[in-house]
């Protein structure tokens, strides 16, 4: 009775470059088996496996399995790389089919494991094949320093965004806006598991197709790749298969195309710093018109107790009237001031958003309508019999759930595209409005003025005999160069340059702008 034969496939890409085709081993193993009157009943597939690592395949767990039932009594491959390049797996292979009495035939070195001199040459030439495995792993890894300096590519896939065109990055146009998105919602989120779940939430996915998550979402933050810097050469693996950063003379940074501003990505990594550094958590908003942004000179929150009328600082027992305080507050609104020059800023800006949103819109669209196509494809598919019953479900609903997402972002897209055109006023009115800030403040509601204090104040510093009120001077696009101070009698004021984003500027204008509508209404 002759052996019952299965046949081992591991190539990878480079040998099918150079014409080592997959059926071209097969074909070679089977012609040996036919020769010594063999069957041949299985044929195990590992096409583009690493050979460092195989024994977790699926593929080997059903060879090792058919052995241990008898279904095989022997395995063919063309050479021990191409069973695997570890000694101890090439030993662990050779035990494995000791016990269970089946041999490996190998067809470049014409082993045969059944005897003692096939297995003394199995030991010897697998010991080979790992030592050039660690002699081309070394000598890549020395090149990668060199390479990297010289600005060449190292490999690996384009980050999301971007894509490899003759072996240089150039921005993915469907994927840049996502990836602008993600930087837009930290900031006015600062959480990263909230930007994760609305991207998901919008019908977004990872290049691979997947769902974001929090540890995706820390990675784009973190990368300085979307401000046109890209980082290279910075990581490695350790013998434990952990990714460590390797010392900073070793990083290379070469030019790439920008996608988001340096201010937006440091503004971001700011808030990733703080919240590494302190465990930063979000925390309950205070009713009270300067809660969370008064300090005391000692270093202490201030707070409006319930059983107080005052501010009060618990360390020290400092203490503030809340009307004092408002009316100090002010009186120096007077000097924040909006220019005509800063408004059409604004209003380019404005108009910037829009642009992105419609196109974002756009890209959208076209998304749903390619989904609808494929979930028509799947359909007569369906209907002609080439997708059985049982698989449809598989094909046609990640399909149909990502076609919803999408479909309820475009309406998201369209309502805020409504809301930001329907905001666009005249721009004497917006500058007659921002001017007479300080003249109206007594007009507002408390919950407007609690949103002015938050987008334009910093801090609110209370001494024993002063106040020192910092406010993020910035109504502008630009950071300031120049600082404004103010004093009265007792209180002290001082300006400063600021570098948050164009969004607070944006809070207030639409602050006033909502209070100046309201109020047309009422007269």
């Amino acid at each position: 009775m002759g052996k019952r034969i299965g046949i081992w496939i591991r190539v990878s890409t480079e040998d099918q470059a150079q014409g080592e085709s997959p059926k071209h081993h097969e074909y070679r193993a089977k012609a040996y088996a036919d020769a010594k009157g063999w069957d041949v009943v299985e044929t195990y597939h590992l096409e583009a496996v690493s050979g460092k690592n195989v024994m977790d395949h699926t593929e080997t767990h059903r060879m090792i399995n058919d052995i241990q039932r008898g279904h095989i009594s022997g395995l063919i491959f063309s050479k021990l790389a191409r069973l695997a390049r570890n000694t101890r797996q090439l030993l662990e292979f050779a035990d494995i089919f000791k016990q269970n009495n089946a041999d490996l035939m190998s067809l470049d070195e014409s082993i045969d494991t059944s005897t003692p001199v096939g297995r003394f040459f199995y030991t010897l030439i697998a010991a080979m094949a790992e030592w050039e495995r660690a002699e081309i792993g070394s000598r890549v890894k020395a090149s990668v320093n060199t390479r990297a300096k010289l600005g060449k590519s190292l490999g690996g896939e384009a980050p999301f965004g971007y894509n490899w065109v003759n072996k240089r990055l150039e921005l993915e146009p469907n994927e840049v806006p996502i990836r602008k998105l993600v930087h837009e919602l930290f900031v006015q989120h600062k959480r990263k598991r909230i930007v994760a779940k609305m991207l998901n939430e919008k019908g977004y996915r990872t290049r691979r197709n997947t769902p974001f998550s929090d540890t995706t979402i820390g990675r784009m933050l973190r990368d300085p790749v979307v401000k046109g810097v890209r980082r290279i050469n910075y990581t490695e693996y350790t013998n434990d298969k952990k990714v460590k950063l390797k010392p900073k003379d070793e990083w290379v940074f070469i030019e790439a195309p920008r996608i988001i501003s340096d201010e937006l990505w440091e503004h971001c990594n700011r808030i990733l710093d703080e919240m590494s550094s302190k465990k930063t958590k979000v925390r309950r908003k205070g009713v009270s018109l300067f809660s969370g942004i008064l300090e005391c000179e000692c270093g202490g929150k201030m707070y409006l107790r319930t059983k107080s009328p005052k501010y009060i600082c618990r360390k020290c027992s400092n203490k503030i009237s809340p009307d004092d305080l408002e009316d100090i507050f002010q009186g120096q609104l007077e000097n924040f001031l909006f220019s005509d020059t800063e408004i059409q800023n604004h209003f380019n800006l404005e108009k910037q958003i829009i642009k992105e949103k419609e196109d974002l819109l756009q890209l959208r669209q076209k998304e749903a309508v390619k989904l609808r196509d494929r979930i028509s494809n799947v359909l007569e598919l369906y209907h002609e019999g080439k997708i059985p019953k049982d698989a449809f479900p598989s094909h046609h609903d990640p399909l149909y759930e990502k076609q919803l997402q999408v479909d309820k972002n475009i309406m998201e897209l369209q309502g805020t595209l409504d809301a930001l055109k329907f905001q666009s006023l005249d721009n004497s009115q917006v500058l007659y409005e921002a001017q007479n800030l300080q003249k109206q403040w007594k007009t507002f509601q408390k919950e407007d003025k609690k949103a002015i204090i938050e987008t334009i104040t910093k801090s609110i510093i209370v001494g024993k005999e002063d106040i020192e009120i910092n406010l993020s001077y910035i109504p502008t696009l630009i950071e300031k160069k120049e600082q404004k101070a103010s004093k009265s009698i007792n209180y002290k004021t001082n300006y400063h340059s600021s570098s948050k984003t164009v969004q607070l500027c944006n809070e207030a204008n639409t602050l006033h702008l909502q209070y100046y509508k309201n109020r047309r209404k009422t007269k």
